[in-house]
């Protein structure tokens, strides 16, 4: 599911595409002599024409928590984003809500947000906690198929700030224009730069500079919102007032397990947490906390010893640590030492409850699912992304074509896995290029240069696709002075990547953020 950053996308999404054979050969088809004469080459190249901007207003009211109502505007549209010589490049799908008689700007905050893959629509976040409406799941478990239910949403930011999501090209209703291919905009800086585009013009036209600002991204949208922020700063001179990042994926690197040790080392607690949920663990069940205490110890210390060693590991010291996994794991110590002490996120899915015939969850592992070949290496899917997609996909395109009353004849992607597998991963830091992504150090520039920038991290412990042991190191390793950590806040939920989803974690997560958008306010 591309609410979440698939990660490493070479290894997880592995889409299978449709290739002609001739094509696949290099090989053209062949000619026959009835064939229509070839169009002029003018005809054949001439640019498409430009889409106009196009909107669709509608009026809401939403119930708020503490009493009374809040009536708003929701405004879905696409605008029409220029280059820097104002040539139309792309045109970008996005829904408004902003809250009506606000006479000025500068008294209302409006949010910018937007999910990951790459690939991903922003749907997920949108239904899920920003938007008015929320759609309403089983926890845990399948959503059985339609009709679904739409909630009011007293769990999001709009009581704080308008909110605009945001659907990057290729996904939603987002299209290149002009002499623009959807593809130009498939690669880190390119994508990057399209939403720093849209984000300074939505401000212009809706003259919101005076708007203290927000971001709020998921997954991927971690990734590229660090770097939006910060080029916002350098480029725009747009400062923030918050950064919220959920589910952080900031360095991909340290997330790809196909030639690094580093991401053994930043899932095992993650692996401890959901052997714990599910009460796979040798001995009694025990406290949390505690216990997250001790993985995170042994990982610094034995575990990253012993990676560090490789073969020149002694093998007592092997048989220990493959010892200690195993009671932190729930997985046995002849899997792991036959591992060689390195266990993937998708071997760990399979494994944990192979016995049982289940396969966990990736996104969030507290789902379980039936495990179609129980001898297999790896999880063949994701059972938590079986359990709500489909009911997302519905609910979202329902309230989208009816109560919004828009996007009807066009065709809106909410998962577009030609994206992931087009992708560019390079990105250009000051004086070199990133050929793996690593936006953390765009995070520490932003905070450095702006003093006043808070940031906010939310974390699933039962988060096997970006693990919070992850996200604790990348916060730590932003290349900036050690004083930037303390406009960081770090916030823990025992449910996955959407921690939304999750009843206790929703009401938890609403806390959270009514607290930090009242302290970034505040300041």
């Amino acid at each position: 599911m591309f609410s979440a950053f698939s990660v490493p996308l070479q290894r997880a999404l592995r889409p299978w595409l449709a290739v002609p054979l001739l094509a696949f050969l290099g090989m053209a088809p062949p000619a026959f002599a009835d064939d229509a004469p070839a169009k002029p080459t003018a005809e054949v190249t001439k640019p498409a024409e430009i889409p106009k901007a196009e909107q669709s207003v509608t009026q809401g009211k939403l119930p708020l928590p503490g009493g009374g109502v809040l009536e708003y505007t929701a405004t879905a549209g696409t605008l029409i984003v220029r280059d820097s010589d104002d040539k139309p490049i792309a045109s970008i799908g996005y829904v408004a809500y902003t809250k009506n008689g606000v006479k000025d700007p500068a008294t209302r905050p409006v949010t910018f947000s937007f999910n990951g893959g790459p690939g991903s629509s922003s749907m997920w976040l949108h239904m899920g906690v920003m938007g008015p409406k929320r759609l309403e799941t089983v926890d845990a478990a399948p959503t059985p198929p339609a009709p679904y239910r739409l909630l009011d949403n007293q769990h999001g930011v709009l009581d704080h700030s308008d909110v605009v999501m945001i659907d990057p090209v290729g996904t939603g209703i987002s299209r290149a224009v002009g002499e623009k291919k959807d593809e130009d905009f498939w690669g880190v800086d390119a994508d990057i730069d399209s939403v720093v585009r849209f984000i300074a013009q939505y401000v212009d036209d809706n003259h919101r500079w005076n708007s203290p600002k927000f971001l709020l991204g998921e997954s991927y949208g971690t990734t590229r919102g660090t770097a939006i922020v910060e080029q916002l700063q350098s480029r725009r001179n747009m400062l923030f007032n918050g950064l919220v990042l959920v589910s952080v994926a900031t360095d991909i690197g340290g997330l790809d397990d196909n030639d690094s040790d580093r991401p053994y080392l930043l899932y095992l607690p993650t692996l401890t947490a959901t052997a714990w949920y599910h009460k796979a663990l040798p001995g009694p069940q025990r406290e949390l906390e505690p216990l997250l205490a001790e993985a995170r110890a042994f990982t610094e210390g034995p575990y990253a010893t012993a990676l560090l060693k490789g073969a020149a590991l002694p093998a007592a010291q092997r048989d220990a640590v493959a010892a200690r996994m195993a009671e932190l794991t729930g997985l046995s110590a002849e899997y792991i030492r036959a591992a060689d002490l390195r266990v993937t996120s998708g071997m760990f899915e399979q494994e944990l409850l192979r016995s049982k015939g289940l396969t966990v969850g990736r996104i969030d592992s507290r789902f379980l699912g039936l495990s179609r070949d129980i001898h297999a290496k790896e999880a063949e899917y994701d059972p938590q992304s079986s359990a709500v997609s489909g009911a997302f996909t519905a609910g979202f395109l329902d309230y989208y074509h009816r109560t919004l009353k828009f996007g009807m004849g066009k065709t809106y992607r909410t998962t577009n896995y030609m994206v992931g597998s087009k992708w560019k991963w390079e990105h250009q830091q000051p004086g070199y290029t990133q050929q793996m992504v690593n936006t953390s150090p765009d995070l520490g520039r932003a905070l450095v240069a702006n003093p006043s920038l808070q940031v906010l991290v939310l974390n699933g412990y039962l988060d096997l696709a970006t693990p919070f042991y992850g996200a604790e190191w990348m916060m730590t390793h932003l290349n900036a002075p050690a004083s930037v950590q303390q406009r960081i806040r770090m916030e823990y939920y025992v449910s996955g990547h959407m921690m939304y989803l999750h009843p206790e974690s929703m009401v938890k997560m609403k806390a959270d953020l009514d607290r930090f958008y009242k302290a970034a306010l505040e300041r």
